[in-house]
């Protein structure tokens, strides 16, 4: 197995579906089965979920409610997504699931402490972090990344969807565009390649953590990925660059 421990990384309208906003029961359902998938074949699953569905940036332009405002509601839809996804997959497996917050919410989830979220992980529970990291101006990007870290996990995989990787170019665009099978940090960089937000992407390349993007909506994609096969685009320091 390629991958022992990883971070996987959902966005908010990854629960949504194709509405675009709220919850989707056939989304969710897609989401628990991918998880525990990989879960069955032994791999350490931790998961931070953003909370687009719920609440978004530009909604907040439209009120001009002020960024801290927003950025603290935004927070705490990641907080109803995470337990709506423990609930999810609560009820279609066996396994043990903990939401563990950012934000103090002792009533209804852990907070988040770093050496029993390693030892929840080092149990086989299946991780789930809300809150992003507790502070505003911050997608939950930067968090992903910061939790991968903190905890030790082998990869950060950031679930797109209906985007099968990462492209030369805009393929919504461009009809020639390229898809990589790996890229280096440099190379994303030199060609201004929008993959995560700049302060998450620059932390994973300054503590030499390896991002793998790919399409969530593929069947078995997480758990591929996690046996080492070609999903998505491979992205670190040290490798090769590669196309499909």
């Amino acid at each position: 197995m390629k991958y022992k421990r990883i971070l996987l990384k959902l966005s908010g309208g990854g629960l949504s579906g194709k509405t675009g906003f709220g919850f989707d029961k056939d989304a969710i359902n897609h989401i628990t089965k991918e998880v525990i998938k990989a879960r069955n074949i032994g791999v350490e699953i931790a998961i931070m979920v953003g909370g687009g569905n719920i609440f978004r940036g530009k909604t907040a332009q439209q009120w001009n409610l002020d960024r801290v405002e927003a950025d603290n509601i935004g927070m705490m839809a990641t907080v109803v997504n995470s337990l709506l996804l423990r609930g999810a997959l609560c009820s279609q497996s066996t396994n043990e699931v903990r939401v563990m917050s950012a934000i103090s919410m002792d009533s209804v989830c852990e907070p988040y402490i770093r050496l029993r979220a390693i030892n929840h992980l080092t149990k086989g529970y299946i991780v789930i972090f809300a809150g992003g990291i507790g502070q505003p101006f911050l997608t939950t990007d930067y968090p992903s990344v910061q939790r991968a870290l903190e905890i030790n996990a082998d990869v950060v995989l950031m679930a797109k969807n209906g985007a099968a990787g990462v492209y030369n170019k805009d393929p919504n665009i461009y009809q020639d565009a390229k898809r990589y099978k790996a890229i280096t940090y440099e190379e994303a960089i030199n060609k201004n390649l929008e993959i995560i937000d700049q302060a998450g992407f620059i932390l994973a390349r300054d503590f030499n953590l390896s991002l793998h993007v790919f399409d969530f909506q593929t069947e078995n994609s997480v758990k591929d990925i996690c046996e080492g096969k070609d999903v998505g685009t491979y992205i670190s320091n040290n490798t090769p660059i590669e196309w499909y």
